[in-house]
C-alpha cells in the first residue's frame, strides 16, 4: 500500500518548527484585547475608589471610545469589495485565527478512523522545499487552474507516497502535469483531458511531457470508459495500490469514486472537493455534510445564529454563502441547493435528502482514509479572499506568524496564487471490511 503507518491528523507545534520562527507568535493570539476605558473601570471598581469627577471622565472615555470603534464598523459595512484592512479591522487579527473551523469542517468519516502519516513539521519541511519550485513554473498566469496551495498538496502527497504510475483526469495547460513531474521526475504519467495542452501552447505558456501518455484531444476517452486492466498491463502495473489518481475535471466525485473503485484502484487525490453551496460538481465534501458527523450539517432558518454569522461573513469572503443561498427548496441543504451537478455543469439532477443521506453512507462503506490539505497560511498573510477561513482547516502557517511565512520563502509569492484554496482532498478507499 502506499500509505504507510498511520499518525495523528495534524500535529502540535514542534521544536524545530518553533526554530524557523523563534519570535513569531504574536501575543495577541492568547490577550484579550479591552478597551482603555474599560480597564480603567475594572481598576476603580476593584479598588471602591470612584467620585463624581472620576465617573464623568469615564462616561466621556466610554462614548469616545465607542463612537472610534463605531467609525470602523461603519467603514467595514460601506465596503463594496474585499477590502484585506477592513476584514482585519472587523474580525481582528485574533477574530481571523479563530475563523477557522468555526462554522464547521465537515470530515468524511472512514471506515476505521485512519488518518495520514505526515505531519505538521513534514508539511513545513515541504513547503520550505517546495517553494523555489513552483517559483520555476512554466505556466505563471494559471487562471482557471491550480494556485500554490494545490499545487503544493499535489506535489507533497506524490512525493510521499511515491507511485508506480500517476493519473490524472483533467490536464487544463498541463500546469498538474508539470507538479507530478516535479515530485517524480522518472515515473510514467496518464494524462485524460479533453483537448490536448499542446493546443495552448499556440496561444501561451503550457506544458506537455515526453513522459506521458496522452488520452486528449482526438484521442480522449473519458476516465469511466478506458479499459485499465489493458493499460496497466501495458504499463507493467500489476499491483494497483500503487497507481495515485488525480482528479481534476470537475465531474461528480461520487461517479468519479465508484468508477475507481471498479477498476480497482485505491488511492485518489480530488482537487475541488467543493464545499456545501459552492462549486459546479457534487464532491465528496458536500456528501459528506451531515448531522451525524462533527462539523457537518446546517441551520435553514433565517433566524438562527448560523444565519446571522453566514450573512456577516458573506460581505468579505467570496465563497461565503449566506442561508438563503445554501438552503433551497423544503430546507434542502446538501449539494448546491439541492442539486448534484455533473458533466461539467451540464447536468444538474435534484436529489432529495434520503438519496443524499445513502450516498454519504456508500462513501463512509469505501473511505479507508480522508484527509483535507489544510490552507498554506492564513488569511492576514496570504491575502486571500477568496475561501471563508471559518469553514476550512487550520492553516499549516497560522496567523500572526509573518516571519514563518518570510523564511519559508512564501512572502516572495505573488497574493493572487493563494486565492485558488478549494479543499483539496486524499482519500484511500476499498470495498473491503478490514
Amino acid at each position: 500500500m502506499l500509505a504507510r503507518v498511520l499518525s495523528m491528523r495534524r500535529g502540535a507545534h514542534t521544536e524545530e518548527e518553533d526554530e524557523l520562527d523563534e519570535h513569531s507568535q504574536d501575543d495577541s493570539k492568547t490577550r484579550k484585547h479591552l478597551s482603555i476605558a474599560t480597564r480603567i473601570t475594572n481598576y476603580f471598581t476593584r479598588t471602591g475608589y470612584l467620585c463624581p469627577t472620576i465617573i464623568t471622565a469615564i462616561i466621556i472615555l466610554i462614548i469616545t471610545s465607542y463612537f472610534l470603534q463605531s467609525r470602523d464598523l461603519l467603514c467595514v459595512s460601506s465596503i463594496s469589495s474585499f477590502d484585506r484592512l477592513s476584514r482585519t479591522r472587523f474580525f481582528g487579527l485574533d477574530g481571523l485565527d479563530s475563523d477557522f473551523g468555526a462554522l464547521g469542517v465537515p470530515w468524511c468519516r472512514s471506515k476505521h478512523g485512519k488518518t495520514v502519516e505526515w505531519t505538521t513539521k513534514d508539511l513545513l519541511q515541504g513547503l520550505e522545499e517546495f517553494v523555489p519550485i513552483y517559483e520555476t513554473r512554466p505556466i505563471k498566469n494559471n487562471m482557471y487552474g491550480m494556485g500554490f496551495d494545490h499545487s503544493f498538496g499535489l506535489w507533497f502527497i506524490t512525493r510521499w507516497l511515491k507511485p508506480d504510475l500517476m493519473i490524472e483526469s483533467g490536464a487544463f495547460k498541463g500546469h498538474s502535469t508539470w507538479v507530478l513531474r516535479q515530485a517524480m521526475p522518472n515515473t510514467r504519467i496518464i494524462s485524460i483531458t479533453p483537448r490536448h495542452p499542446e493546443k495552448y501552447l499556440k496561444k501561451g505558456a503550457a506544458y506537455v511531457d515526453g513522459n506521458c501518455t496522452y488520452f486528449a484531444g482526438k484521442d480522449f476517452v473519458d476516465f469511466g470508459s478506458i479499459d485499465w486492466s489493458t493499460v496497466m498491463k501495458k504499463h507493467g502495473v500489476s499491483d494497483l495500490s500503487r497507481v495515485l489518481i488525480f482528479f481534476d475535471d470537475h465531474q461528480s466525485e461520487l461517479k468519479r469514486l465508484k468508477q475507481a473503485l471498479k477498476a480497482g484502484f485505491t488511492n485518489l487525490v480530488f482537487e475541488d472537493n467543493y464545499d456545501t453551496g459552492t462549486g459546479d460538481h457534487y464532491s465528496l465534501r458536500q456528501i459528506c455534510d451531515q448531522f451525524y458527523i462533527q462539523g457537518g450539517g446546517h441551520s435553514c432558518f433565517e433566524d438562527s445564529d448560523e444565519a446571522r454569522v453566514r450573512s456577516v461573513r458573506k460581505k468579505f469572503w467570496e465563497k461565503a454563502v449566506d442561508t438563503q443561498e445554501l438552503c433551497g427548496p423544503g430546507e434542502s441543504w446538501w449539494g448546491v441547493r439541492g442539486y448534484m451537478r455533473d458533466d461539467f455543469n451540464h447536468t444538474n439532477k435534484p436529489i432529495s435528502y434520503s438519496q443524499h443521506f445513502q450516498n454519504s453512507r456508500y462513501v463512509e462503506s469505501i473511505l479507508d482514509l480522508y484527509w483535507e490539505l489544510p490552507p498554506v497560511a492564513g488569511p492576514s498573510l496570504t491575502h486571500q479572499t477568496r475561501y471563508d477561513p471559518a469553514r476550512a482547516p487550520s492553516p499549516i502557517v497560522e496567523d500572526g506568524r509573518f516571519r514563518l511565512f518570510q523564511r519559508l520563502g512564501l512572502s516572495r509569492l505573488e497574493p493572487s496564487v493563494f486565492n485558488g484554496y478549494t479543499q483539496m482532498v486524499y482519500v484511500q478507499i476499498s470495498d473491503k471490511e478490514s
